[in-house]
């Protein structure tokens, strides 16, 4: 099978306030701030990348007050940025999106630099998409260790995560294997970043429930460390059973 990587070009947009495309003079600041980079200072009338399908979540957004009363200025790196592949076939769902699902990689291990994570994105399409037979990389977003946020199948989009749940949530995967240790607090704070923009911007509904995955699959993820740090979180919800969420046929 062969080995496209997507490109797109570049727009002009405005200020993301919570979240905003990163530039290159941005990745060359992250990777010399290593191991844990502070945010970059948000630039008005930036370039933004248009992901060829994923073009939908990609404008300017205000939001302030949605996550406790300050913009946040966590990162939000294009399909592009990452060197991923262009998804065999994209389905899309009517959002709001009703739950955000939380996952760990387990494999691949955590990691640190941003070269390191755009590496591990990459790893886990390939496995998704070329081991698996799948359209693309089953979640919506992953979050790296270096604080970043990167873009999977995107808000809206049927994912391959969670089955019951893939045409009605949002998967976000932090990166690593979180069964005893805690993620850092940049990848936390990313993920709470993401949710409050989704949100926001009306890809997830704002009375959202927040799952871990193994509440709706036999599985360890999203680890058992993470999966009680989740549990302290807005909107986290216990669910007794799984079948509130009628069985669909989705494609993958």
């Amino acid at each position: 099978m062969g080995d496209e990587r997507s490109e797109c070009g570049s727009v002009s947009g405005s200020n993301w306030g919570a979240l905003h495309a990163v530039t290159p003079q941005d990745k060359q600041q992250q990777q010399q701030q290593h191991p844990q980079p502070q945010p970059q200072q948000e630039k008005e009338h930036q370039p933004l990348r248009i992901i060829c399908g994923y073009s939908q979540h990609m404008q300017p957004v205000a939001t302030d007050g949605v996550a406790g009363g300050a913009a946040r200025s966590s990162q939000l790196l294009s399909r592009a940025d990452w060197g991923a592949r262009v998804p065999k076939e994209v389905n899309y769902f009517e959002g709001p999106a009703p739950y955000v699902i939380i996952h760990h990689s387990y494999i691949p291990a955590a990691c640190v630099t941003t070269p390191d994570c755009m590496r591990s994105m990459r790893e886990m399409q390939d496995f998704h998409q070329v081991d698996r037979g799948w359209n693309d990389i089953g979640y919506s977003f992953g979050i790296g260790g270096d604080g970043l946020i990167y873009t999977g199948r995107g808000f809206n989009v049927v994912g391959a995560h969670a089955p019951k749940y893939n045409d009605k949530s949002v998967g976000i995967v932090l990166i690593g294997d979180w069964r005893t240790e805690l993620p850092p607090a940049s990848m936390l704070q990313a993920a709470m970043d993401l949710i409050a923009f989704g949100v926001a911007k009306g890809y997830i509904d704002p009375s959202y429930k927040l799952l871990g995955h193994r509440q709706v699959r036999d599985t360890e993820c999203p680890g058992g460390r993470l999966f009680q740090e989740i549990s302290t979180w807005p909107h986290f919800t216990q669910l007794n059973t799984t079948a509130e969420v009628q069985p669909v046929a989705n494609k993958i």
